[in-house]
Formats: structure tokens, sequence, C-alpha cells
């Protein structure tokens, strides 16, 4: 009998390190694709703002369409874990959209886009985290943050019917066999096995294919581990509430290699040198985000990737505030520096 429950606990380890391992590369894969992808909210509303054009903003959507689609084949196959509950939208839903937005306009980048400047260099960007975790610390002692109160119903995806999920199969099947075919006829003069392999390595780690790997990583590990984000880790940590702490640490760290590998593969990678103003503003934005972070809740990269598929209202009221506050602020500054650049102008004339 021992040895038969010894036996057993060995299977159990070695399918939980099997578990964390496919984890981990998701992870991985997930930071490399961040690197190529368009998930930076603040460069896609510069692309917004400075070029008309939703291209960025679109592909976020998109990650998020395919996180729902994945939920709704593992929910038909009752292989979903336990998701995050709901939350009402109140005006701390709004202020926290703005603050993340405003946090996010201030460090140049929003968490997702955070991962991705570390990964080319930006060592400052390091502070980020730093920020983002002392503004969850301090949050309840400057100001009060209420409770958010949770729905008591659950996400209409998982009590949709399953024939919305084999549309949704069908869908994703079509729109990756589009996208290999597009890639493969781009290169005709290939060969079978060279224009797939073109294909794979092209188009797949163009900006909009790099997003929708981002949204399938991140859906496994959704499945494999559970609802997880290195922000709401940051949040619990700061709560003293993290579970699986080592495990999650460890999922950050992959993330952030597979950054540095996306970087130093696309030729971004270079050392910046970092100075006093970048990492305030670093910490500053990372406080901010942090700030509005609680009183979603959720980060960003939570918003995107969990809230929105889940068709959570609140985490699209807060992703539109967000996206409202980085483009008026950057309409704002435009504006400054041109009057700034005319009064100097104006007074070296």
């Amino acid at each position: 009998m021992k040895a038969a429950v010894s036996r057993d606990n060995g299977m159990e380890i070695l399918l939980i390190s099997v578990v964390f391992a496919i984890a981990a590369i998701c992870a991985g894969l997930m930071g490399f694709a961040i690197q190529r992808g368009a998930t930076c909210t603040v460069a896609a509303m510069d692309e917004v703002v400075r070029k008309r054009k939703l291209s960025r903003l679109g592909s976020m959507v998109e990650a998020a369409l395919w996180v729902l689609g994945g939920l709704l084949i593992a929910q038909a196959f009752h292989a979903l874990p336990t998701m995050p509950a709901g939350y009402a939208v109140t005006w701390a839903t709004i202020l926290g959209g703005a603050l993340l937005g405003f946090g996010a306009f201030v460090n140049g980048a929003c968490v997702f886009g955070a991962i991705a400047r570390l990964g080319s260099g930006e060592w400052a960007y390091l502070v980020t985290p730093i920020g983002f975790y002392a503004g969850c610390v301090t949050a309840g002692t400057l100001f009060a943050v209420p409770a958010p109160p949770k729905l008591a119903f659950g996400s209409p995806v998982l009590q949709a019917s399953m024939w919305l999920a084999v549309v949704f199969l069908v869908a994703m099947i079509w729109r990756i066999g589009r996208a290999l075919h597009a890639a493969r006829a781009a290169a005709p003069s290939k060969g079978m096995v060279a224009g797939l392999r073109h294909a794979l390595t092209q188009h797949v780690w163009s900006p909009r294919g790099a997003t929708t790997v981002i949204g399938i990583t991140f859906f496994f590990m959704l499945v494999l581990t559970g609802a997880w984000a290195y922000t709401d880790v940051l949040a619990e940590l700061a709560r003293g509430m993290a579970a699986n702490l080592p495990a999650r640490v460890l999922l950050a760290f992959a993330l952030l290699v597979g950054a540095i590998a996306g970087g130093w593969t696309a030729g971004r990678f270079r050392t910046v040198r970092v100075t006093l103003v970048q990492v305030m503003k670093c910490f500053a934005g990372g406080l901010l985000m942090g700030w509005g972070s609680l009183m979603i809740p959720g980060g960003n990269d939570g918003l995107i990737l969990v809230g929105m598929p889940l068709v959570w209202p609140y985490a699209w009221v807060a992703f539109v505030t967000m996206c409202v506050t980085i483009g008026a602020a950057q309409v704002i500054g435009a504006r400054l520096d041109f009057s700034v650049e005319a009064t100097a102008r104006s007074d070296n004339g």
C-alpha cells in the first residue's frame, strides 16, 4: 500500500512538473510575442492620435477574442479552472481606469509595454513593477479604496451554448489557414515546405500575428495554472495573499526571458543608459498604475486577457477609460510641446 501511495504521489509530482513546464514555455512564448506584438496601450493610442489608425487597438481586441474562443471551447469540454468573478461598474472603475491610463502615459508604456522595453535593454523599466507594488502597498493608507462589489451572476461566456464554441473553433481554424495562405502567397517562388517555414517565421511574428500568439499562449496558461498576470501577483503580494508565489515568480521570469530573447532576435536589444529622470518616471507611472489597478480591480493585462474575454462590463469600461485618458494626455502633451517650441522661436526671433 505504501509503495502504491508513493508511486501515486510521484506521478502527481511528475504531472504537476509537466504542467508547469508547459506553462513556463507558454510564458516564454508570450514574452517573445510581446516584443513583436501590438499590445502596448500607449503605443496603440499614439497610433490613433498621430496616424488616425486603429490597427494596434484592433489587434488587442483580437487577442481578447482568441482568449474568448478558447474559453468557449474549454468550457464545452469542462476543462476550465475556476474563473475570476466580475465586478459592478462604479465611479471607482472609471477613476481606476483613468489612473491606469495616466500612469501608463507617465511611464511611457503600459504593463505589457514595460516588459517589451525591458526586453529591449531599457533597464530603467525594472522600476515600473517596483512602483506598481508600491502603489498597491500604499493605496489603502493614502486614501480609501472601496472594495469592489462582486456581481451575483457568472460570466455569460461560461453559460453559452456549445454551438457557439463550434462556431468559434471553425472561425479560429479559418483565421489561421487564411493567414498561412496569405503568407505563402507572398512568397510564390518558394516550395511548399519553404513557404510554410516562411509563413511561420515571418507572418506569425508580424505585429498582428504576434498579438494572436499572445492571446493563444495566455489562454493555455489560463487553463493550466488559472487566471494569471504578473500585475496580479504584485497586487496579491502587497496584500500578503499571494498563493503559489515561487511558481508564479518563475512564470514572470520566463515571461521576461522570452521578451529578452524576442528583443535580441529582432535586433532591438541594446543597453540604454539609465537616467534619474527615467527612473522617476517609471516609478511614478508604476505607482499610479498600482493605485488604478486596485480601484478597478486589475491591470490592463488582466483586463484585456481575462476581464474582456469573459465579457465583464467593468473590464471594458475600465479599458476604454484607460485608452481615452492616454489619448487625451498625448494630445495635451503634444500641444504643450508645440506651445513651448513656438514660444522659444518667438523669443529667438
